[in-house]
């Protein structure tokens, strides 16, 4: 089959670079706009870009997918399937109907839990053990359409949103395949989804990493896991907003402070009661604007006493 690929940033570059190790036909590739990036603001390819330069496949960039140029740019490469993945633009459905075989995508969550823009980040939140991939057909309702293949990946207690993104990009490319040759030997059988059972996953915002210290010690410890890498969990102390990177719960511990209060700062331990007489332990935290510290280096620098109350959400 022609396919023309639609992805933007790490996500999707194994699943280019599996169905392009797989021999499958990559017509076009459809990228977001070359934008400025970092401290310089140096404009630079997505990486899928860089990927799809690297094989020597054709790449579009439209500014709007909805854009009629780039409709009839695509058009122009005939493509018989659509594969999306993470690309970060609506598609109209002028593009959903172009190829014979329909558009699919790759969606990172067990749908219909975790529709979407953020079912990582948000299953990792909500402290979930289970996620996974779902391949489904695209239509115009977001993550609504009919499923073709799901593979399981567990989460465990520890891992944040950035190691569940490299896990599942991978797993994805791998279903992905699969589901590309079950579509070329017309073997896929499409389940609708149970859309009663549907859950959604809100875009997540800077406003979302404010810890609030009366929640239990498990609730926050889930909250800054799946805010790393970014925009990752903070809170404030004397006016100074951290950011808080690497926490553990202390599950043997009964608290008997009120909820933001330190209870142990010395050495390699800051422990912060929470609520419901919970404690967290917290072991790498970044004053805004510096550098990650581990505890024993940040209290080195920031002495801080029993007793202090870390930001006291009103």
């Amino acid at each position: 089959m022609r396919i023309a690929f639609f992805g933007t940033p790490a996500f999707a570059v194994p699943s280019l670079e599996a169905l392009i190790k797989g021999g499958e036909h990559i017509v076009v590739v459809v990228t977001q706009p070359d934008r400025p990036r970092g401290r310089g603001q140096k404009v630079i390819h997505s990486l899928v870009k860089a990927t799809a330069i690297k094989n020597k496949i054709p790449v579009l960039q439209p500014n709007r997918a909805k854009d009629q140029d780039f409709h009839e740019s695509l058009t122009l490469h005939s493509p018989d399937l659509g594969v999306v993945v993470a690309y970060g633009q609506i598609l109209p459905e002028t593009i959903l109907r172009l190829p014979p075989k329909g558009i699919i995508n790759v969606h990172a969550s067990l749908l219909p839990q975790y529709r979407g823009p953020a079912p990582i980040q948000r299953a990792v939140m909500a402290g979930e053990n289970n996620t996974g991939i779902t391949m489904i057909r695209l239509i115009r309702e977001m993550d609504a359409g009919p499923i073709l293949s799901q593979a399981t990946y567990p989460i465990s207690d520890d891992e944040n949103s950035e190691d569940l993104e490299q896990a599942l990009s991978l797993l994805g490319a791998k279903l992905l395949l699969s589901t590309v040759r079950s579509i070329a030997a017309g073997r896929t059988q499409e389940q609708p989804q149970d859309h009663s059972l549907a859950t959604f996953a809100p875009l997540i915002t800077k406003e979302d990493g404010r810890i609030n210290w009366r929640d239990d010690a498990l609730t926050l410890h889930n909250l800054v896991r799946g805010l790393l890498p970014r925009p990752r969990a903070f809170t404030c102390l004397g006016g100074t907003r951290l950011l808080v990177l690497r926490t553990s719960v202390e599950l043997s511990s009964s608290a008997t402070g009120k909820p933001g209060q330190i209870l142990a700062a010395s050495g390699d331990k800051l422990q912060v009661c929470c609520g419901q007489r919970t404690v967290l332990a917290i072991h790498e935290i970044q004053p805004e604007g510096k550098r990650v510290l581990p505890i024993r280096a940040f209290l080195a620098g920031h002495p801080i006493n029993t007793g202090m109350f870390f930001e006291r959400t009103k």
